[in-house]
């Protein structure tokens, strides 16, 4: 495998987005309290960042349209920074709403937010119905806009390892939109494997060439899918270029709207506990990730797809 490859990172930052990007994908819709439930327990798990909802028209995502009342009811620590995916101004506009109606208690209802585009013209038209400069332009403004409310940005490009629709994306132009994307304001950049197209030597190939040409100011995140079951081998060859920060989804919810066939995101449970036996902090208590996702496998009424979730972690070390 080419890259210079190195040591992996002593700890990583995981980032549990299954609430957002898990709750979407559902054919049904989850009822608020069961979110409100399943988003604290999270909380409770040692992950320290949660992707909680996102602020997209209902008529498109009916999925996501109680993101105010979630926000509102959650409770989580005080220590646990909390995400919400916004798609535009419209969306921004609805989500500072929502700060300043909540109690601060906890710091408020949300400190981050996630913006996001597609590295393919074909998928970014099929996802949200504009051209990549188009969203470039929007995207420009919202991220002005929410540092100046004192927001933490992270900018997320999808098919950024290859598009169902186009096949082969060139990684000099997701650099190029990760570049202008760091420009415009956005602290850390995630780079999605939306339909889980990539393989090991290419995300080896693209972290080494993205560290050093973005600079060390721009958090690099990696987000696998595990569509063709290559999430964790991705995870691996991007954690031995240096990348310590991930996204992922407890019980492997999730996927992508557009294709069909677009599976879940690599589950968080599998995610730590591979991580774990390789002696990386996560700060995450596996035993009760496991069991949200035990509790979400039970709301939905169905078998999910996490491997852990089935087989139960390894415990050879306890020998």
């Amino acid at each position: 495998m080419s890259g210079d490859a190195q040591e992996p990172p002593h700890a990583v930052r995981v980032r549990e987005v299954g609430p957002r990007d898990g709750f979407q994908n559902e054919p049904e819709v989850i009822a608020t309290e069961r979110k409100v439930e399943l988003i604290d327990a999270l909380a409770r798990t040692g992950l320290r960042r949660l992707e909680a909802t996102s602020f997209v028209r209902p008529d498109v995502i009916p999925q996501l349209a109680d993101a105010a009342e979630v926000l509102a009811r959650i409770d989580v620590p005080a220590e646990v920074s909390i995400s919400v995916l916004i798609p535009n101004e419209r969306g921004l506009d609805a989500a500072l709403a929502v700060l300043a109606d909540v109690p601060a208690a906890r710091g408020g209802a949300f400190d981050e937010v996630n913006v996001f585009l597609s590295a393919s013209e074909t998928h970014n038209r099929k996802n949200i119905n504009r051209s990549i400069a188009e969203s470039l332009k929007g995207l420009e403004s919202v991220l002005a806009r929410a540092r100046a409310e004192g927001l933490r940005c992270e900018a997320v490009i999808s098919t950024s390892f290859g598009c169902p629709y186009e096949g082969y994306v060139p990684a000099r132009a997701v650099l190029d939109i990760a570049a202008r994307l760091r420009d415009a304001g956005a602290q850390e950049i995630g780079f999605g494997d939306t339909t889980g197209m990539a393989n090991p030597r290419q995300v080896q190939e693209f972290f080494a060439s993205a560290a050093p040409e973005l600079g060390g100011e721009v958090e690099l995140t990696a987000h696998f899918h595990n569509t063709r079951g290559q999430g964790l081998a991705n995870v691996l060859a991007a954690l031995q270029v240096g990348v310590s920060s991930f996204e992922s989804s407890f019980g492997e919810l999730g996927g992508c709207p557009v294709p069909p066939g677009a599976t879940g995101n690599i589950a968080t449970e599998d995610l730590v506990s591979m991580l774990q036996e390789m002696g990386i902090e996560t700060g995450v208590d596996l035993s009760a990730l496991l069991a949200c996702a035990r509790r979400v496998q039970e709301i939905l009424g169905r078998p999910l797809g996490s491997h852990t979730l089935v087989a139960g972690p390894v415990r050879w070390q306890e020998g």
